[in-house]
Order: C-alpha cells, then structure tokens, then sequence
C-alpha cells in the first residue's frame, strides 16, 4: 500500500520545516561563535521571531477544533482540519518552541537570568504554556482518531488560555515587576 498525496505532502512539508529548524539553529550558533559577546541581540530577535510563531499557532490550533468539533466525522471537511491540524502542529508550533525553548536558555545563561526573581515567574508561565502546547499536541492525535470528547465551547475557552499566558509573560519580561 503506496502513501496517499496527502502523507507524502505531509511528510515532505515535515522535512521542509526540520530543515528550517536545523539551519535557524545553526545560523544562531553560527552568531553564537562569530559574535561572542555581540551575539545575545541577534539571538534575542531569533526568539522573539520563534515565541511569534509558537504564539500563532497555539491561538491558531483550538480555533481549528472548534471546527473540527462540529463538523460531522469522516466529512471532507474533517479530514481536510485532520491535516491542518497535524500540519500547524507539525511545521509551526513543534519546531518553534523547541526554538523558543533552546535560544530562551542561552538567553537566560548568557544574560545571567536564573537569579532574577521575574525570570522565575516567566519561566513558571512558560511552562504552563509548554504544557497547554502538549494538551493541544494530544488533542491533534485524538481529533485524528475521531476521538475528541470535547466541546466546542471547551476549545473556546482554551483558545483563550495561551493569550492570557502571553501576557502574563510579556509583562515579567518588559516590566520586570520583582
């Protein structure tokens, strides 16, 4: 049994999103080594560009299952939101918290953070995020199984959380309240 158009479509915008990953993550070491010291705003703009692209797509997913929860099971249009739902998943959100996660790190390291009392909070925050990120992840599984249980008054509600978490994050950041 051959692949449908579809998986290798899949897989091929996988491989497309791993390279990006990997050359992005190379370019940062690549300004890590070449810049010394200088390398922390180049970094910096990488993880911002990185958190963007998590963000969009952790606002972007539960709004897909709200859809996807109403639409009839074995429909065109839930199997169309199935490889959405991978594809965002796949391509966007996985690669870019991993990003996220990695140059975030160095940042904390190289910028001496981990004594900052309002680096705690952000990193608490974070990992809320990073796990609302695997609830979603096991959402995209489920929906796939057409196993959801929840309603779309659920995903509404989640689609909410990783906004609020946002904030919360942005405001350690910038105002650095403790």
């Amino acid at each position: 049994m051959s692949p449908s158009e579809g998986e290798k479509d899949g897989r091929r915008a996988t491989v497309r999103a791993g390279v990006a990953l990997v050359l992005t993550a190379s370019v940062a070491l690549v300004l890590m080594v070449v810049l010394g010291a200088r390398a922390y705003d180049w970094i910096k703009a990488v993880h911002v560009m990185a958190i963007i692209a998590w963000m969009a797509g952790m606002l972007y997913l539960p709004r897909l299952f709200v859809y996807h929860t109403d639409a009839r099971v074995g429909s065109e249009l839930s199997e169309t939101l199935k490889i959405m739902e991978r594809r965002l998943l796949r391509i966007i959100i996985n690669p870019a918290m991993v990003l996220a996660w990695v140059v975030g790190l160095w940042l904390a390291w190289s910028g001496g953070w981990f004594k900052a009392p309002w680096f705690h909070g952000k990193l608490l925050f974070v990992i809320g995020l990073s796990a609302v990120h695997g609830h979603l992840a096991k959402s995209v599984r489920l929906f796939a199984a057409d196993k959801n249980v929840r309603s779309s008054r659920h995903w509404r509600i989640l689609n909410e959380v990783p906004a609020l978490l946002m904030v919360v994050i942005v405001i350690l950041v910038i105002v650095k309240p403790f």
